[in-house]
């Protein structure tokens, strides 16, 4: 019983420790600011074809500009695709890209990025597909827009839609690249009455962490 507890107490330490960093490390604001330019932008405008309610947050986490990696901030555009990179074929997306391989890799989707090296090699152009569950819809040089929530074989409207916005920027008064990660969810195959997003409450908090993973992980692949 003692190895158990043991056992117990240092993952749950451990797990605590995790989240006590990614707690600190990383910013989560929500809903999104209603001046916010993602609901004026294209992609926006095209897929929320109702105006429906949505669940929204940014995860920010800003980083020393002597922390990342010279070549990145030397060519326009370069540290937004090198995070987008690190999002997609870094730690924190493994186990949903291992989950949706094993249920959608196929003839079908032959022609989607699947593989870490893919995901972490790509350049992001718009229509480029991954992993059946996401489509790069828009692309500048300080982000990079993604639509989600079904598959891109689906260019229709959907019950279950969203945009991802991956984006980095750099604050010349603190000397600090703003590194982020966007997230709005809505229902786009009809009207919905109310100012709820499509999210449970409990669902959207766990999406937050998420997020904070995945822009954590993405992070290590842009700094030295």
């Amino acid at each position: 019983m003692g190895i158990i507890k043991k056992t117990f107490y240092t993952g749950f330490l451990t797990g605590a420790s995790v989240l006590g960093y990614l707690g600190a490390t990383t910013t989560v604001d929500s809903p999104l600011r209603r001046d916010d330019p993602l609901f004026t932008s294209k992609s926006f405008v095209k897929h929320n074809v109702y105006r429906n309610a949505s669940t929204q947050d940014i995860c920010t986490k800003r980083i020393p500009l002597d922390k990342i990696k010279p070549e990145l901030l030397q060519k326009e555009g370069a540290l937004a695709l090198e995070l987008c990179r690190g999002v997609w074929g870094g730690l924190g997306y493994r186990f949903q890209r291992s989950y949706l391989a094993r249920k959608y890799q196929g003839p079908a989707t032959a022609g989607q990025l699947w593989t870490v090296d893919q995901l972490s090699q790509s350049e992001y152009e718009p229509g480029t597909q991954l992993t059946d569950h996401f489509e790069v819809v828009e692309k500048t040089p300080t982000e990079i827009v993604v639509r989600c929530g079904d598959t891109p074989r689906n260019q229709g409207n959907r019950a279950s839609d969203g945009l991802f916005v991956i984006s980095a920027t750099i604050d010349e008064k603190h000397g600090e690249a703003v590194l982020g990660v966007k997230s709005c969810f809505f229902n786009s195959e009809k009207k919905v009455e109310g100012i709820q997003g499509p999210m449970p409450g409990f669902i959207e908090e766990l999406h937050r962490w998420y997020s904070r993973v995945l822009l954590t992980s993405a992070a290590w692949r842009v700094t030295r």
